[in-house]
């Protein structure tokens, strides 16, 4: 593969990003933020407020990994978060969004400890493409010389708590908070809900040079991602 040429589903790629992001809608279609239209993967913020709200301070200095077109961080900011900065792969939607243009794969322009929390949304998927269950997204984690503790949420779909809700306007988002086994690993009596639901790693990182804890978090399919503190939304 070369020359510009993509796969139709290399996700990993900036290549197809770019295609992604430049082609029109097409009617009927399944979205994904074509041509230039927002698009929010998985949970949408006000969906993920109520977690987020109550983990990182308004204060919190965020950084939005693979950021594409979601209103993720303008709604944080219309709500109060000071400060998140915005990276993606594709230059084509950071100029979209009006954004300076860095690549989430290269963070050498960040010194240490220059983010409160890291917001993961879909990123690590699409990067792996590969889902966020915990049997693939905790030993990534827990990866070697990450010294983190790592709490589960689930969140059955969208579409799901429509559907429960009868079509009547969600009034609360469900959220379950799951103990993770000592593997960490879903307990093996545990039954999701909703199974396309989505899985939100919440990951408090220990500063070994003051023990000051540090949180993260990750969105992916099924999580989400944040040095000082990661969300992981996948």
């Amino acid at each position: 593969m070369g020359g510009g040429e993509c796969r139709s589903n290399d996700y990993g790629a900036a290549t197809y990003w770019d295609a992604r992001y430049s082609s029109p809608s097409s009617t009927g279609g399944s979205g994904g933020g074509r041509g230039g239209e927002f698009f929010d993967w998985y949970q949408t913020y006000p969906a993920l407020r109520p977690l987020l709200r109550a983990r990182l301070p308004t204060s919190s200095r965020m950084l939005m990994l693979g950021c594409g077109n979601s209103l993720l961080s303008e709604d944080m900011v219309k709500d109060g978060y000071e400060e998140v900065v915005n990276i993606d792969i594709s230059s084509v939607v950071i100029e979209q969004m009006r954004e300076k243009h860095m690549d989430v794969r290269d963070m050498s322009f960040f010194g240490d400890e220059t983010f409160d929390c890291v917001l993961d949304k879909g990123t690590l998927d699409a990067m792996m493409i590969t889902y966020g269950a915990p049997k693939e997204r905790v030993p990534l984690l827990y990866q070697a010389g990450c010294d983190r503790k790592i709490k589960l949420y689930i969140m059955p779909t969208p579409g799901y708590q429509l559907k429960r809700s009868n079509g009547a306007p969600l009034t609360e988002t469900i959220m379950e908070e799951v103990a993770l086994t000592e593997e960490g690993q879903l307990p093996p009596d545990y039954v999701l809900k909703d199974p396309e639901s989505h899985f939100i790693y919440v990951c408090q990182k220990s500063d070994a040079a003051n023990g000051a804890p540090v949180k993260s978090c990750s969105q992916s399919h099924n999580g989400m991602h944040m040095k000082t503190n990661q969300i992981s939304v996948d």
